[in-house]
């Protein structure tokens, strides 16, 4: 089967599922195009131009499907390019614009079009956890709502109609135990984007809270850096360097791969997250999650492993945070901690691999 895969904002968790997908299915022939993860608003709207006329020729080959990202613009590819209106096409979304915090002076309604279109013009939408698929659908309807006139009574049901949840698999192959871990002093390791939406200002509240108790801990401040860093990691990097193991963005997958391992519990301050990506990254190195109680977090850990959400109440959201990983750490180094009910193996490619084959490629 020759398949084309577009990302249009091919940022780092894009990137590992197109890469994902190349690995899980070698006996398909893929032609992939991809634009950097950078400039989000002309990207999401320009994409369709740099390849509609930039890479035509590209476009016009045969395929027997489309498989894009949410940010691709599918309704004016296939308008400049007649020629992929006549072949399936599925629109995989790691996230979506209705549920992401904008401010009040960009509230992304050209992107939430973008999204609309997508979901209307594709034969099959992937959402990677029903939390994605439900703050899309619930978005939707409050932005329709909005809207002044001529809005199709049906509109949600055509695109809840052709709706599949299938999440990003993640290299769980080797799951590390928590018992192979003897550090006296605990690691923590936020390991996240650093930008205002994985709540680096929470996580500096957090820090503080520790540091007031007389907690002694070592962290790993690690993730994918842009060109301005949030405030409150500039701090941390200056008031926590004492505390400080590894920071920055880690190039090497094997130098991130050990610092993962040799951490013992792995947060997420996040105001926005899908799936958790890196969070189930570390679970799966045998990092103890202490994660917010909200986002898609609520169905992927149990509750013992989920602290007060209060993002707009920074010193009661690290309070409780602080309370869990204390009561947490205790349990771990009296060897009381049992993770079992965490289950990581249902990620594994090994699982998802027949998902995605039914899903995408049968039929």
């Amino acid at each position: 089967m020759r398949i084309l895969l577009l990302s249009a904002y091919n940022a780092q968790s894009h990137q590992a599922w197109c890469d994902s997908l190349l690995a899980m299915f070698p006996e398909h022939d893929w032609q992939v195009l991809t634009l950097a993860g950078r400039y989000f608003n002309w990207r999401i709207r320009g994409n369709a131009l740099s390849w509609g006329l930039g890479q035509r020729t590209v476009l016009e080959q045969h395929y027997d499907r489309v498989v894009a990202t949410s940010m691709v613009d599918c309704a004016t590819l296939r308008g400049l390019v007649p020629k992929l209106a006549t072949i399936p096409w599925f629109v995989y979304f790691h996230e979506n614009q209705f549920a992401y915090p904008v401010s009040v002076e960009n509230d992304h309604t050209e992107p939430k079009m973008v999204s609309l279109y997508n979901a209307l013009c594709a034969e099959q939408l992937i959402f990677n956890t029903d939390y994605n698929y439900q703050t899309f659908i619930t978005g939707l309807d409050t932005f329709l709502n909005k809207m002044p006139d001529e809005v199709p009574d049906n509109t949600l049901d055509v695109i809840a109609n052709k709706h599949k949840i299938l999440p990003v698999s993640v290299a769980v192959d080797k799951i590390i135990s928590l018992e192979t871990k003897n550090n006296p002093v605990p690691i923590l390791v936020w390991n996240h984007r650093w930008e205002y939406d994985k709540g680096p200002e929470q996580l500096y509240a957090f820090l503080n809270v520790l540091r007031q108790r007389g907690f002694i801990f070592k962290i790993n401040l690690i993730g994918q850096q842009f060109r301005t860093i949030p405030a409150a990691l500039l701090k941390i990097k200056n008031e926590f360097s004492s505390e400080l193991l590894n920071d920055g963005f880690v190039d090497s997958s094997k130098d991130y791969n050990n610092i993962l391992a040799q951490s013992d519990f792995i947060l997420s301050t996040a105001l926005h997250d899908f799936q958790g990506l890196s969070v189930l990254e570390a679970v799966a190195s045998g990092c103890i999650p202490i994660v917010p109680d909200r986002l898609s977090y609520q169905d992927l850990f149990p509750a013992r492993y989920r602290y007060q959400s209060e993002p707009v109440c920074l010193n009661a959201e690290a309070e409780s945070m602080a309370d869990k990983l204390i009561d947490l750490n205790k349990q771990r180094i009296n060897g009381e901690l049992n993770t079992a009910d965490i289950d990581i193996a249902k990620f594994s490619t090994e699982k998802l691999k027949p998902l995605y084959s039914t899903i995408l490629f049968s039929g």
